[in-house]
């Protein structure tokens, strides 16, 4: 047992517990980055140990109620078996360094489009709650689960994309999925998105681990090491989850997982530091200009004190949230949302 990677297993999870992402997204470039990792074995050993943790939040939704079986079902056709398929892809990429050469590419470019996906996820959000306002609509209650008309062909091929992105490269599952529901579906409420994403990940992540166990480069002293840090941290990030800064926690994953395409990408140190110094300086002011074009604060803190002191509109528990945040979500479920990747 390397009790490094127990840490490291630890540490993630109890991310993936407070803000419900970054469990592939964070631990495979922790894999290859930090404990030098080769990245095949890296990718086969999160997705067996993100086969474990995935179920804990997907047993909660549906028990709650917030799962569209219907959209699970049509997700998994066209995920299941491009998942599988995505170690067929890889093992035709190259051979020995091409091959661990091009999944760094590979998974480079994934983080960097997961990264976008928070961020496009948190604007999607905050436009839905001007507009309802603006409409003169009242927040959606907690208990509302809006009906939606299933879209069969556009909904297989985001499983088929998905899939194939997450067999190849282990993110994705939450992240990338999840924003391209939102887009086909915008009127699923977050919870109700969330738990059917959770679902739909376990037999999704179920293939693609059975695949890389199969014809990858499966570690089983790496995964059981990740495991044993990871299933207690999801654990006690969930319970603490209820407290949890998301909107902070949210965006610093955004930054973490830029910082680990890029380098992943073979981006230089320096030209790192001064990409990462300039998203610093320049991302906040950014993010006001757009909140200010919407009619909203300049800052979210602003607008939220304004809401406790009782001076502005009367929202439900999603309006009322900082936008992007599963604090958005119904507070008894929000623990367990928090745990998808």
């Amino acid at each position: 047992m390397d009790w490094g990677l127990v840490i490291a297993g630890l540490i993630i999870g109890g991310v993936v517990g407070l803000t419900g992402m970054g469990g592939g997204a964070l631990m495979t470039p922790v894999l290859v980055l930090v404990f030098k990792v080769e990245p095949l074995a890296a990718i086969s050993s999160d997705l067996v140990a993100s086969f474990f943790m995935k179920p804990i939040g997907g047993l909660v939704h549906l028990r709650r109620g917030t799962v569209n079986l219907d959209l699970v079902k049509w997700l998994c056709v066209g995920s299941v078996p491009s998942a599988f398929a995505g170690v067929f892809v890889l093992k035709h990429l190259g051979n020995g360094a091409a091959l661990q050469d091009n999944i760094k590419k590979a998974l480079g470019i994934a983080l960097l489009i997961a990264a976008s996906g928070i961020i496009l996820k948190t604007y999607m959000t905050m436009r839905e709650r001007v507009r309802r306002r603006q409409a003169g609509l009242p927040g959606r209650s907690s208990s509302e689960i809006p009906k939606i008309t299933i879209r069969p062909l556009p909904t297989i091929a985001i499983g088929l994309v998905g899939g194939l992105v997450v067999g190849m490269t282990s993110v994705g599952s939450g992240s990338l999925i999840i924003v391209a529901l939102l887009a086909l579906y915008p009127t699923l409420q977050a919870s109700q998105l969330v738990g059917t994403d959770l679902v739909q990940a376990v037999p999704l992540v179920g293939a693609a681990a059975l695949g890389h166990v199969l014809y990858g480069d499966f570690k089983a002293d790496i995964a059981g090491s990740l495991l044993i840090g990871a299933i207690p941290g999801v654990y006690f990030g969930a319970r603490g989850s209820a407290g949890a800064p998301g909107g902070v926690v949210r965006r610093a994953l955004a930054f973490v997982l830029m910082a680990s395409g890029l380098k992943l990408l073979g981006v230089s140190t320096l030209a790192l530091g001064w990409i990462l110094l300039v998203v610093i300086v320049t991302g906040p002011f950014l993010w006001m200009g757009v909140r200010k074009s919407m009619g909203l604060p300049a800052l979210a803190r602003h607008e939220i004190a304004a809401r406790k002191a009782g001076s502005g509109p009367e929202e439900g528990p999603e309006m009322a949230a900082e936008p992007g945040t599963l604090a958005e979500l119904a507070p008894e479920s929000a623990a367990a949302e928090r745990t998808v990747e």
